[in-house]
């Protein structure tokens, strides 16, 4: 490496003019904030600077993208910079990102009749539960919008398939208040746990479960019509042929009149359908 000496500056200040030591020859440098920070050995304002002339993105920048939700992998690539310099800027902002998912899941999602008593976390769960679902297994984020608002996020995996749902989550003294942004962000803050969820179906029944639903015959085949006759009488239904006729209920039972005579049924209940005891 040649060594070069200072010799002094050009008219202006723009460039400082330097002398190889040993040829005499001479070069210059441009008088700028790297060469100022590099001779003060300010080593933090120097790798700045350089992230700045390197890429088009100015730390700001970054930072304005990292907040609207951008990953450091996404403006890496986008800016022909490496991860590590990226990382720098963007770190202060992923924690502003991580604390806003945080706050966002003690707000109150926002129904019909007004904001609910539990937090979003507190009903997101059971809505989980409700299908057999575990909440730690999912992810939260939040980033800021076109209109600089907050937008919550939570993923999870069914299946194959990446499922997210989306709240704007807008801060107060009360925790804040939560607007499901899209079918999925509605359906879990929805008060019927009990109905299916694109994303989120129950889990399979156990095997044996299953294999003990399958042993079950159909209603309509003669196995189950022996069975379910067996379990009522208590007895073989081929030993008792009487036992295959059906039994009358107590209200359908022939009455007698005063005179021992069978009671016939009125015209209006004939045609109304009344029975003998007064029910339809």
């Amino acid at each position: 490496m040649r060594e070069l000496s200072v010799i002094g500056l050009e008219p202006g200040g723009t460039h400082v003019v330097c002398a190889d030591t040993e040829s005499g020859e001479r070069f210059r440098i441009a008088a700028d904030d790297k060469l100022r920070a590099a001779s003060r050995g300010d080593v933090a304002r120097f790798g700045q600077i350089e992230i700045e002339s390197e890429s088009q993105l100015r730390p700001r920048e970054i930072q304005a993208r990292i907040r609207a939700g951008a990953t450091v992998e996404q403006v890496a690539e986008e800016a022909g910079m490496p991860l590590k310099r990226v990382e720098r800027f963007a770190h202060p902002v992923l924690l502003e990102r991580a604390r806003a998912a945080e706050m966002a899941q003690g707000g109150h999602p926002t129904r019909e009749n007004g904001p609910t008593v539990q937090t979003l976390a507190e009903i997101v769960t059971m809505a989980f539960r409700a299908r057999g679902h575990n909440l730690d297994d999912a992810d939260w984020d939040a980033w800021r919008d076109d209109e600089g608002q907050w937008v919550a996020q939570l993923q999870w995996q069914a299946g194959r398939t990446r499922n997210a749902a989306h709240w704007r989550y807008q801060p107060d003294a009360h925790g804040g208040t939560i607007v499901a942004l899209d079918a999925a962000a509605t359906d879990l803050i929805d008060p019927d746990f009990g109905r299916p969820l694109r994303g989120l179906a129950p889990l399979a029944l156990d095997s044996a479960v299953a294999d003990e639903r399958d042993e079950i015959p159909d209603e309509g085949s003669a196995d189950a019509g022996e069975r379910i006759s067996a379990d009522v009488d208590g007895d073989d239904p081929d030993d008792d042929p009487d036992a295959l006729q059906p039994k009358q209920a107590p209200q359908q039972q022939g009455s007698k009149d005063k005179r021992g005579k069978p009671q016939l049924p009125s015209w209006d209940d004939v045609l109304l359908g009344v029975r003998s005891s007064g029910r339809r």
